[in-house]
């Protein structure tokens, strides 16, 4: 699989109004050397992280709404396919041209910095970031190197009582169900059922389901109805019962 770095920053090289050029030029910058459009970046020497300035960088993300605004992406069918191809899945032709700015921001950074500059980075944007931030944040682990670190940072957004921030890793994300342990993941689903977040848009779902979630779902379902809630309607989704009746009418 290429570098998904590479085809988000096509992407949004196309999209960038030109008002906003020194913008991009700025992300080249803060980003790494040798980040152009077309280009993979250099590999890192010893000391390449000293052109690195964090102040600089964060600055650069937070502006990315105010120079790139929230237009749709519109994206073309050959783009689908390079970001596709990069592993870059989920709900993309949603994404805003400020997420786009910023995930790929993220994604060329990680491929460029030390692990422990990396970690600081991150937990410095979701922490200091407003929503949006937040969210494309989230949107980018997948898309980032060495993605599977960032597991308690994921962890701690799905405590958010944020909507859009918790559905932008429990939703149309492929991050929590590759990486999650499965008591992070079971809860996170409870959470969506919790907050009205539809099941099906939990990537993964199918493949994570377990006996001990189904346990988790037939409690939470108990406790809504002793309170007088109503139970959400798909959470027959969660039930290993109905796997199996499928299987056997797929085996009949």
């Amino acid at each position: 699989m290429q570098d998904p770095s590479l085809p988000l920053l096509e992407a949004l090289s196309r999209r960038v109004p030109p008002a906003a050029g020194s913008w991009l030029e700025r992300v080249e910058r803060v980003t790494g050397p040798g980040t152009r459009p077309g280009r993979a970046p250099d590999a890192p020497a010893n000391d390449a992280f000293a052109w690195f300035d964090r102040d600089r960088f964060l600055t650069t993300f937070t502006a990315a709404v105010r120079v790139l605004g929230k237009a749709p992406l519109g994206l073309h069918a050959d783009e689908r396919d390079a970001l596709a191809a990069a592993g870059v899945v989920g709900a993309v032709d949603d994404w805003r041209l400020d997420e786009l700015g910023r995930i790929t921001m993220l994604s060329l950074v990680s491929r460029r910095l030390p692990t422990p500059e990396l970690d600081r980075l991150l937990w410095d944007c979701y922490q200091q970031g407003d929503g949006r931030e937040r969210q494309a944040l989230l949107r980018a682990l997948p898309l980032v190197a060495d993605a599977e670190r960032f597991v308690p940072l994921a962890v701690e957004a799905c405590r958010t009582n944020e909507l859009p921030v918790f559905e932008a890793i429990a939703c149309e994300n492929p991050y929590p169900a590759a990486h999650f342990p499965d008591l992070n993941f079971n809860q996170m689903v409870l959470k969506a059922m919790f907050m009205g977040v539809a099941l099906a848009r939990v990537v993964g779902l199918e493949q994570r389901r377990s006996s001990e979630l189904a346990r988790m779902a037939e409690d939470f379902a108990s406790e809504r109805r002793a309170a007088g809630r109503s139970v959400p309607a798909d959470i027959g989704l969660l039930s290993l019962e109905q796997e199996h009746e499928r299987a056997t009418r797929i085996a009949e």
